[in-house]
């Protein structure tokens, strides 16, 4: 098979898993990010001694990334080093009231059972079901390209239609009273970027990725991760190009035929775009976009989120390495995200304590808290509201957590939907992508593949399968392939 120069629009996990499959097949591949740093979203933040990882920060699914690294020949460890966290998270409902998600399934039934009697019992029956749904989902839908509907329909997926009409909440309540389990259960969801009733059941696989698999971390940060592709991508061939936006993607006849950046064109046979899918489009000439302003208006998409990397003079008690914070209606909160659009009135929010298991991300003695409040996208974002919702969040913490925290700040640093725009040309400022709600599963999502410009492709949380970190890098392998039988649909030798 002949080689071919295939671009690679931005640097994000998608990009940096396409290429290193792309390389392997033995084509040209050069990414380029509009940053001065690789990973996408994934960037770190350095400090005064603090690291900070900008974007993802839960290591779940640890077997897609042992997936990905097997294709190559290689294994995770290669490249960086993880440990389950215990425990895996922490959830406070109020003072003196939280719950722990501990490192093994019996401790999580214990933990269950101690809130609700009866509850470890129908714990382990939800699990072994989601668990099952989850290698369905791994094994027969995930890998799968969402170029049509009957992508979905296996022998084994016949027998779940049930739980793509029915939904994460529905089942959850049905099965557990306690308005605490409930909100742990429906947790994951947020993943997914959806309201839980919004959610196909069968997506219930995302409490055995957080129960059954666990929670990890990568030592020295997610952006570990980040450095492990990189190198892999560069032992494969890879060229990276930073501080390098794309400002306009060639078509000549047709089919694209390169790029425009920095004032210089660049001729290849493919382009793959891994960079937000809208923003991608926008490079095009109109006639060759193929979903129009109206289309990405009537989208549901996952949630904006107003990001604090705060460097703390002290160690903190009564916190773990991530920290949930239920304490206010769930419900009301999601509602004021999908379905009215504003600024919470009593949000949500997630603290992660990177520090407290591993010493690289904060000097000794002190702590790395990185803050995270879900937002819609698009809304107004401005100083004054950052500095109002980081009072709010800060006082609850101090008051659920009984200790003095914001006298302790040595500095503050925020992110948040105007960021996301400048930053990473994400539309209306989202963080997570387009939510998986059952109108925009799989083949109801926009395609990897350009209907009107040949041998242009896309990857990446607005596309299949689906926002996330392991999302993307099969994301990421399902376009290669694509791409791979574009190749060899045009080879005289085929």
């Amino acid at each position: 098979m002949m080689k071919r120069k295939i671009l690679i629009l931005g640097s994000g996990f998608s990009s940096l898993s396409a290429a290193s499959y792309l390389a392997q097949m033995g084509h040209d591949v050069e990414v380029f990010e509009k940053n001065h740093s690789l990973g996408g979203r994934a960037r770190q933040l350095k400090r005064d001694g603090f690291t900070f990882d900008m974007g993802p920060s839960w290591y779940w699914m640890p077997d897609v990334f042992e997936k990905f690294f097997a294709d190559f020949g290689k294994k995770p460890s290669d490249y960086y080093k993880i440990d389950r966290l215990d425990p895996g998270y922490q959830v406070y409902f109020g003072e003196n009231n939280s719950i722990s998600i501990g490192d093994s399934l019996d401790k999580i039934y214990t933990a269950f059972e101690a809130v609700e009697k009866g509850s470890g019992k129908k714990l382990k029956s939800f699990i072994n079901q989601a668990q099952n749904n989850y290698n369905i989902a791994i094994t027969d839908l995930v890998y799968r390209p969402g170029i049509s509907p009957l992508e979905l329909i296996t022998t084994t997926t016949i027998k779940k239609i049930r739980y793509f009409f029915s939904n994460i909440k529905r089942d959850v309540t049905r099965e557990f009273k306690n308005p605490k389990l409930r909100q742990i259960l429906q947790f994951p969801v947020l993943f997914l970027g959806a309201k839980p009733q919004n959610t196909p059941a069968f997506y219930n696989f995302m409490n055995f990725a957080d129960f059954g698999l666990g929670t990890w971390h990568p030592d020295k940060g997610m952006y570990s991760i980040v450095e492990g592709m990189v190198s892999l991508a560069k032992e494969l061939g890879v060229i990276f190009h930073t501080n390098s936006p794309v400002e306009h993607i060639l078509v000549n006849q047709g089919r694209a035929s390169g790029i425009e950046t920095q004032g210089k064109t660049i001729e290849a046979d493919f382009v793959l775009s891994g960079a937000d899918y809208h923003h991608t489009e926008t490079l095009l000439p109109p006639k060759y976009r193929v979903y129009s302003e109206n289309y990405w208006a009537k989208k549901t998409f996952a949630p904006s989120s107003l990001l604090f990397y705060v460097g703390l003079d002290k160690k903190l008690d009564r916190v773990t390495h991530h920290t949930l914070f239920f304490d206010v209606d769930f419900d009301r909160h999601a509602q004021q995200i999908y379905d009215n659009p504003e600024w919470p009135t009593d949000p949500l929010f997630y603290a992660n304590f990177p520090s407290i298991t591993d010493p690289t991300m904060a000097p000794e003695g002190k702590e790395a808290l990185f803050l995270l409040i879900p937002i819609a996208p698009g809304i107004e974002d401005n100083s004054e509201l950052r500095e109002k919702y980081f009072d709010i969040v800060m006082a609850r913490m101090e008051r659920l957590t009984q200790q003095e925290i914001k006298s302790h700040i040595l500095f503050q640093e925020s992110f948040c939907v105007k960021d996301f725009i400048s930053e990473y040309n994400s539309y209306k400022g989202n963080a997570y992508g387009l939510a998986n709600t059952l109108m925009q599963t799989a083949f109801l999502r926009p395609k990897l593949k350009s209907k009107k410009v040949e041998g242009l492709f896309f990857s990446g949380q607005l596309t299949v399968p689906g926002p996330g970190v392991p999302p993307a890098l099969i994301s990421g392998k399902i376009v290669s392939g694509l791409i791979e039988e574009a190749i060899y649909s045009q080879s005289p030798t085929k």
